[in-house]
């Protein structure tokens, strides 16, 4: 198999783990529907909540909270058309190409396993990080994405206006046509490069970035590097790194890097570029996710393997799977994770009877950790055995947050018992 082909596959199983399921996203949703009955009584945030922090002296403040169901955590703003409008226009920028929804959270991964994805230390925050996406996307040969001026000619805020429901609904209409219109043009040339192909290119075009932004800004509203003397709306030059948000122009959405991570961020692209146009692909894995993922991978059965359930789906952007008929193999899908989460009501003590058969063969005696009420209950994970159960789960990643936890309800021996 050749290096081309290897990288390709591992970015392949990378995204069968890292994309949302069906039940993710109806996980999402009723998080997201709780909230918004939550936010009306701040007294029902302290049942299925918690780990609250707010953070009032934020450019949008934000209170973090994190769920007990499936331990997700969430920013709430209240009222930030803003935020609402741009994540929509990344949505139906990515319809233009699937490609890009996986090149974002390859990324996304990519940057937690380096540590250059959290604007507290001075690095990308996730926007940035999707809006160099979108800028490789402009300019690689051929284009995939047109400017974005192309998909909206004006400054998205600005045009926040009059009636809500008006402004976003002429703003979707613009959109849409402008978006039907690229598509639909004939002379333009398809790009057809491999997710591989993609995912290195973009490695080795910010291989450099620390040197270019000193004169260079990113602009994805014209698809184009910017001379930044030239822009007098980002005068004067106060950031390390200029990456123009297209939408809210002139911000800077990476205003948080500073000019000393932004010298390790550069180095990270080199060496990552380096690592994977190299034909020693030993430490490939290693490069491209977090320690935990990559533990998660080794423990992910052959999911080839795996015969086709049909309540199993694919992951958010692709089609159910088929199953197999008198025609045909069945079609590969990912393995499903079963996330079992009980109600305070459902989790109930375990208890195990152990008859010891005399003094030589006495057992160990367990104790039981009893949670002592709703706030303690944490969701409970369960992993399957594939050979009793074929068509059930495989594996959970616990979240890293409940190790402490997970911790405390181990069983533990009781030498003091007597014979």
């Amino acid at each position: 198999m050749s290096a081309q082909s290897t990288l390709e596959n591992t970015l392949k199983e990378i995204l069968r783990v890292v994309k949302p399921l069906r039940e993710d996203w109806t996980t999402r949703s009723q998080i997201i529907d709780e909230l918004r009955g939550a936010v009306e009584s701040v007294e029902s945030l302290r049942g299925g909540w918690r780990r609250y922090q707010l953070i009032p002296n934020a450019r949008v403040p934000i209170l973090k909270v994190e769920s007990n169901l499936q331990n997700v955590s969430c920013d709430i703003s209240i009222d930030n058309l803003k935020c609402q409008m741009k994540s929509r226009l990344l949505f139906w920028i990515s319809e233009i190409d699937t490609r890009f929804r996986d090149m974002v959270l390859l990324v996304k991964e990519w940057a937690k396993a380096h540590n250059i994805n959290n604007p507290k230390f001075g690095t990308f925050n996730s926007y940035s990080l999707t809006l160099l996406v979108v800028f490789h996307f402009q300019t690689c040969a051929p284009a995939i994405f047109p400017p974005l001026k192309d998909i909206y000619p004006g400054n998205l805020i600005d045009d926040l206006k009059g009636l809500r429901a008006d402004t976003e609904r002429r703003i979707e209409e613009t959109c849409a046509a402008n978006i039907r219109r690229f598509q639909s043009y004939n002379l333009r040339a398809e790009n057809r490069s491999s997710l591989s192909e993609l995912f290195i290119s973009f490695l080795g075009k910010f291989s450099d970035i620390s040197l270019k932004a000193s004169e260079l800004g990113i602009c994805t509203y014209t698809g184009q590097w910017q001379a930044i003397k030239s822009n007098m709306r980002w005068l004067p030059q106060t950031y390390a790194l200029f990456i123009e948000d297209p939408f809210e122009q002139p911000e800077n959405s990476a205003r948080a890097v500073s000019k000393r991570e932004l010298t390790r961020i550069s180095e990270t692209f080199e060496m990552s570029h380096h690592m994977l146009i190299s034909p020693n692909h030993s430490s490939l894995l290693a490069t491209l996710v977090r320690p935990q993922m990559l533990s998660l991978m080794v423990r992910t059965p052959d999911w080839r393997r795996q015969p086709t359930h049909p309540q199993r789906f694919r992951a958010e952007g692709s089609h159910s799977p088929t199953p197999s008929n008198n025609n045909g193999p069945r079609q590969p899908t990912r393995p499903q994770v079963h996330r079992v989460v009980r109600s305070p009501s459902q989790v109930q003590p375990q208890y195990q009877t152990v008859k010891p058969k005399g003094p030589s063969e006495v057992q160990p005696q367990y104790q039981t950790v009893k949670p002592k009420g709703p706030s303690q209950v944490q969701p409970q994970f369960q992993t399957m055995n594939p050979k009793s159960h074929p068509n059930r789960a495989t594996f959970k990643k616990p979240p890293l947050q409940t190790y402490e936890d997970q911790r405390q309800q181990i069983w533990r021996p009781r030498s003091d018992r007597p014979v």
